[in-house]
């Protein structure tokens, strides 16, 4: 090798040495930076009103919050996202100002990025595993909010686009349920070729995400927008329409339907068969929610009144709770209170609504529990028995277990009740389907590495499979379910193809068919 060649990469090694001497430089430098605050309505205005509490970051925050990321050589903030971001890509665009950009890594695999920054749980994630959490115990990178300012900013420029679609193959599939896990299903189908048409039971398109999540944390105009996407990318969708009602599975598949996938969701709600629990005023907080959030129930003007009185409990602790009695206090009530039988600090909801909730007003009754209800001559409930609670050792879910405190028993005055204390899966599809594996429980159990269920043109996933899941594990078996009907379809039509082969003439295709 001669001298020059030599001279050539001793400069080369050097000059790598030192770039990479300037990114540690520079990656200790945006580890000082303090994670960007999320802008907020004051508490005592945001709670007379159903406008986003949230109300984004500007240009300049949300850059100065892409600017921490370290763009890990191994980012473990992709393997903590159930559907799979490219986190760190879409981060490094809007660093550098190209904010479209980034809202198109965003939609590579994430059919609902603006929901998703909304109402995603980040911070049990992706955010969970970032590199500021784990190593250097400070507040992770923002990967939430920068997921909605993409998203936002995409959607305010009215530059949205549209993800690539391969070459349409004739192939019809559905997804019965237009929630979480049917969306994501309908737009990675969708970019596979396939015609996607949604059935949903409700007059309006998007499931929980309409129904089950209130103004103030998830505008409907939000989850409108992402479903026009869909729509754009060719996805169809028919409201009303109840499979298993309305027409079954056997007739979808005569009316050309080759596989489907069950996200008909957990709309069952339970209840804790105490004593009065049928009094008027007494809801589940699905009735409660879908009334207020789908029917117009809290405007005086439309005939679906809901009863949201002066003091107004809400039983039970996630963030279905919380989204009903933040509604609560946005309906007038003076008293709204939060009856949960563990601690705060066992709570499932998210610590953002727990705070939001605490800083809005509601009143926590942690480590109580109602035992009975009473209601006055019209049967319209008055007040509730709750009895104290104290903390033994952890049950099946790692939570120390509730034990009630005898003789700790006392009234109070109540005039609506809100019970959530879970959900049940959507019976009707299990109901209608001999042959179709459920459990004990009413979810329909599925092969967990590709969503497909003991019959195998279904496929399932969300609710209606975990029993109570998130919006993004939802969106997570819905893509995973997509991926394994493409392979699973494929297979079909490979199998077909040689069959065909063994054949000398249409005559013998169509004897070997009878």
């Amino acid at each position: 090798m001669n001298e020059g060649l030599l001279e050539f990469l001793k400069k080369e090694r050097e000059q790598e040495w030192r770039l990479e001497l300037r990114s540690r430089v520079k990656n200790k430098e945006r580890t000082l930076l303090e994670r960007v605050h999320m802008p907020e309505q004051e508490a005592d205005i945001r709670n007379k009103n159903f406008s986003e509490v949230n109300l984004g970051l500007s240009e300049e925050q949300a850059v100065l919050e892409a600017s921490r990321c370290l763009d890990c050589p191994k980012p473990t903030c992709i393997t903590g996202c159930p559907v799979g971001i490219n986190i760190p890509k879409f981060i490094k665009k809007i660093e550098a100002g190209e904010y479209l950009e980034a809202a198109s890594v965003l939609k590579e695999t994430n059919a609902l990025p603006a929901v998703c920054g909304r109402v995603c749980p980040q911070e049990v994630q992706c955010e969970q595993v970032c590199f500021y959490a784990q190593k250097l115990d400070k507040a992770p990178v923002a990967i939430g909010n920068l997921e909605r300012f993409a998203a936002d900013y995409e959607r305010n420029s009215g530059n949205i686009s549209v993800p690539k679609i391969s070459g349409r193959n004739g192939i019809k599939v559905a997804s019965i349920g237009s929630g979480p896990a049917g969306l994501a299903f309908a737009g990675d189908m969708a970019k596979m070729g396939y015609n996607v048409t949604v059935f949903e039971a409700l007059h309006e398109i998007g499931g929980v995400l309409k129904y089950g999540i209130p103004e103030f944390r998830l505008p409907n105009q939000i989850v409108e927008k992402e479903i026009e996407n869909l729509e754009k990318m060719g996805v169809k969708f028919v409201k009303n329409f109840i499979v298993g009602k309305t027409a079954t599975v056997e007739d979808l598949q005569e009316e050309g339907f080759t596989a489907f996938l069950v996200g008909s969701g957990a709309g069952l709600p339970n209840f804790m068969h105490i004593p009065g629990e049928n009094y008027i005023g007494i809801y589940s907080s699905n009735e409660y929610l879908t009334r207020i959030n789908l029917m117009n129930a809290a405007n005086p003007e439309f005939d679906t009144p809901v009863i949201s009185g002066r003091n107004v409990a809400v039983i039970g602790g996630g963030n279905t709770a919380m989204d009903s009695v933040r509604t609560a206090k946005r309906l007038g009530a003076e008293r709204a209170m939060i009856i949960y039988r563990r601690s705060i600090e066992e709570m499932p909801a998210r610590v953002e609504e727990i705070k939001h909730a605490q800083e809005e007003g509601v009143e926590f009754l942690n480590l109580h529990n109602p035992v009975e209800y009473f209601a006055d001559e019209k049967g319209t409930v008055k007040s509730m028995k709750v009895q104290k609670m104290e903390l033994g050792e952890p049950d099946a879910s790692g939570r120390r277990r509730p034990i009630p405190i005898e003789g700790s028993e006392y009234l109070i005055d109540v005039d609506t009740v809100v019970v959530s204390v879970g959900v049940s899966p959507n019976p009707l599809i299990p109901q209608s389907m001999e042959d179709l594996d459920v459990s004990a429980w009413g979810t329909i159990n599925v092969d967990k590495e590709n969503m497909q269920t003991s019959i195998p043109d279904l496929f399932a996933g969300g609710d209606i499979v975990r029993g109570g899941a998130t919006v993004i594990l939802a969106m997570g078996d819905g893509r995973k379910a997509a991926a394994a009907m493409d392979r699973y379809i494929k297979g079909k039509v490979r199998n077909i193809l040689s069959l065909i082969k063994e054949f000398n003439t249409i005559g013998e295709i169509l004897d070997f068919a009878r």
